[in-house]
């Protein structure tokens, strides 16, 4: 920043506070503040000061920062979000209700919360941010947010096709996948007791739906029933994309549990949807067994095809990964000795000289109560009297499994000429991004609590989640230098030696996350980290004293500050004036 004089013909110089930047490589200069009014003294004093010199006055009372506010998070989000035109994808017409909604947002990006949290932290009195500010939303309550809420679930069709337009084509690969979400209260219709999904056992849930692009960019997203299965909720994914999205070829990309053999004969088919989905274990078993898959060729390769007549018209895609292998023999030996723990101690009571546990009955029922506990009760051979109890492993069963140990076949409809058999492993390993979303909508972008008794409130909070998560996925990309994740992906690629094989991360990546720094010599964040980073810059309120106009200066960025915003293709200033 500096003192400007410039020379006004027949008047005193115009007195200015400005301040110099660089934007593509070019040096600007933006006017803060109109000075021409200031004593000279003062004028003076502010100009040493901004060299660096010692003042001839006490600056202390030429100043006073009357506000700051957080403001380098809401800048990055904020104009990440109207760069992708989020806006105008809610609503072509600006409104309130509309700064509403992007105000939502950006909240649940930077600081999720409740409703009553968030208009809290927009209110001017209690604001946390410039957020509220910038969106001129400063005045709203927690009625204003659940009224928007209520307005964009209605416009969530129209949205949701726009995403689609966006991001989805003829003969394009859709991701879909389901999760679940433990659900606060016991008044609402949607909430019912389910598979839990997300780890939470014995509550209310809710279950919901994710369409994904091949990228793993959130195009729509539905609510279920807490007990709703996943195969059950395919039926309204197959007319979203014929009917609203009005997409003739599209090939569906689920694992195994949702795309199931039933689901792909009565829906998908008659649907004229492609598919590349997954056999379950007693299906691969049945394709050994026939002598249609031989376990023979894993010796030489790690990917082969195959085809059986119980599959006609598809490609069965064979893979084997030695590190699942080995996984899988590892989590087995430790499942069956955690059986054997729990049954050593009913044998041992059944031969005891005092109080010896009696009956074939009562023997069973100890039993019964641990042998499914780790899903071992398949390995294990029980004998079981009215005065012992005994047990060995079935090593004929565990042979028989452990053959089957990193082994997958994929099944798909796409023919040869139109996705090659290492491409229809990488297009189904994407699913890893859908998974991830679920992963951060429970998580990070704070799904839980749900506390919303109304069912449409549920479906709006959903919703909201889904548009959030549009933002932070694109920002994430864009961020990926400076975070931890690898921004190398083509090199990242090039070191795995098959589709089978486990992903491997770039040089880069790797020395990034070794030295905890980028090669600017900046250190590394997390995204939820880099955003508090982020909120360091201000937006500092400063009246000047003799009542002259009041300015809005932000916090000058730090390096690593001002390389996020390069990358984000923002200004730190962002909204401010």
């Amino acid at each position: 920043m500096y003192v400007a004089r410039i020379p006004n013909r027949g008047s005193p110089p115009a007195i200015l506070l400005r301040e110099s930047y660089r934007q593509g490589g070019k040096v600007k200069n933006r006017t803060l503040a109109n000075l021409s009014h200031w004593p000279e003294p003062k004028v003076d004093a502010l100009a040493q000061t901004l060299k660096g010199l010692p003042p001839k006055l006490d600056l202390s009372q030429a100043f006073e920062i009357t506000r700051s506010l957080p403001h380098g998070h809401v800048a990055a989000v904020l104009g990440t979000a109207r760069r992708l035109g989020v806006e105008e994808l809610i609503d072509a017409t600006p409104s309130r209700t509309r700064d509403l909604v992007t105000a939502m947002l950006v909240a649940q990006v930077i600081d999720p919360g409740s409703k009553l949290a968030v208009a809290r932290g927009l209110r001017a009195e209690t604001a946390t941010s410039s957020l509220g500010r910038l969106l001129g939303v400063a005045s709203c309550d927690e009625d204003d947010l659940y009224a928007a809420m209520d307005w964009v679930l209605e416009r969530k069709e129209v949205i949701e096709n726009a995403l689609a337009a966006r991001h989805l084509v003829n003969g394009t690969l859709v991701l879909y996948d389901v999760s679940s979400a433990a659900f606060e209260g016991r008044t609402c219709p949607l909430g019912a007791i389910g598979h839990p999904r997300d780890g939470v056992k014995g509550r209310l849930q809710i279950v919901y739906g994710l369409l994904c692009s091949p990228a793993g960019i959130p195009i729509a997203i539905e609510v279920f029933e807490g007990n709703t299965a996943d195969p059950n909720t395919l039926a309204a994914q197959i007319t979203k994309i014929k009917t609203r999205f009005g997409l003739s070829r599209v090939c569906l990309v689920g694992d195994r549990g949702m795309l199931t053999h039933a689901r792909i004969r009565d829906e998908v088919r008659p649907g004229q949807l492609d598919w590349i989905s997954a056999l379950r274990a007693p299906q691969i078993k049945a394709l050994v067994e026939e002598g249609a898959l031989q376990l023979s060729l894993f010796d030489t390769q790690d990917l082969f095809e195959i085809s059986s007549p119980e599959f006609p018209g598809e490609r069965l895609v064979c893979c084997h990964n030695p590190a699942l292998a080995e996984k899988r023999a590892r989590k087995r030996q430790d499942l069956l000795a955690a059986t054997e723990k729990e049954l050593t101690p009913i044998a041992a009571a059944t031969g005891r000289a005092k109080r010896a546990l009696r009956g074939k009955d009562k023997i069973a029922l100890r039993v019964g109560k641990v042998i499914n506990h780790y899903k071992m009760a398949k390995h294990f051979t029980l004998t079981i009297t009215d005065e012992s109890f005994t047990f060995t492993r079935n090593t004929e069963a565990i042979a028989a499994e452990a053959a089957l140990d990193g082994i997958y076949v994929l099944r798909t409809s796409l023919p040869e000429h139109t996705l090659g058999r290492d491409d229809v492993v990488l297009r189904y390993k994407n699913l890893a991004d859908v998974e991830r979303f679920f992963r951060t909508l429970n998580s990070e972008l704070d799904v839980r609590p749900i506390r919303h008794r109304l069912a449409d409130r549920v479906r709006a909070h959903m919703f909201l989640r889904m548009l959030s998560y549009y933002i932070s996925w694109h920002m994430k990309a864009a961020l990926a230098p400076i975070l931890f994740v690898d921004n190398d992906k083509p090199a990242a690629a090039a070191k795995r030696a098959n589709p089978v094989a486990a992903a491997q991360r770039s040089d880069q990546a790797l020395t990034k996350a070794a030295r905890k720094r980028t090669p600017e010599d900046t250190p590394v964040h997390s995204f939820t980290s880099l955003l508090a980073d982020l909120a360091t810059l201000c937006a500092n309120q400063i009246q000047p004293a003799d009542d002259m106009p009041a300015f809005t200066m932000p916090t000058s960025p730090t390096p690593l500050q001002r390389r996020a915003f390069e990358l984000l293709d923002l200004s730190h200033r962002h909204g401010l004036a």
